[in-house]
């Protein structure tokens, strides 16, 4: 049992390092020797444990895509409005993006890799979801279709996402993205215009 929960324990430090690791400098930025570092561990222990790179950034998007998951049927359930729900959704996975190296990395290896990802299918089919109840309950201007408005969502979520890589975390303290993008949310809301544009 001991062996057993040490070996769990080594599992899991591991992840968290290749997590890190690969948000910060991508699948091909990172190396064995460096995961093996951050996480404090032997190659060979790392080795036991996963045999690839490729096995390691498959199990991070797993690890990513459980919280993902979690977190879109958490917002989907509440009892709020559908578009509520849907700038809920956002902000939280931004505030996912910023403080979970998982879901960090999930994102960034869905871009990098060939393989199957759950960013964003994890979460895009529930925003388009949701603004398809919010044309319903009638929520949307009738030029706003539930499409597009999901598109809006998706580069939005990108767009925080890339600003994440761009701009280092001191510059603009812990909650800087989210309440970024909850003033730009609020814009998009609104709009910008005071006349109706031709």
């Amino acid at each position: 049992m001991v062996k057993q929960d040490r070996a769990l324990r080594t599992r899991t430090a591991i992840i968290r390092a290749a997590a890190v690791e690969f948000g910060q400098s991508g699948y091909d930025g990172t190396s064995l020797a460096r995961i093996s570092k951050t996480a404090g561990v032997s190659m060979g222990s790392l080795g036991f444990h996963f045999v690839t790179k490729a096995e390691m950034a498959d199990a991070i998007q797993e690890e990513g895509g459980h919280l993902i998951r979690a977190l879109v049927e958490q917002v989907t359930v509440r009892t709020a409005p559908p578009l509520t729900r849907v700038a809920d959704l956002a902000l939280d996975l931004v505030r996912l993006l910023e403080t979970e190296p998982s879901v960090r990395a999930t994102a960034r290896l869905a871009r990098e890799r060939a393989a199957p990802s759950v960013w964003p299918s994890s979460w895009l089919s529930a925003v388009q979801d949701l603004l398809t109840e919010a044309h319903t309950a009638d929520q949307l201007r009738n030029s706003a279709l539930p499409g597009d408005v999901t598109s809006l969502v998706e580069h939005l979520i990108n767009g925080a996402e890339a600003h994440l890589y761009a701009r280092p975390e001191t510059e603009h303290g812990h909650e800087g993205i989210v309440r970024q993008l909850e003033r730009v949310w609020n814009l998009a809301l609104t709009g910008v215009s005071r006349e109706q544009l031709a």
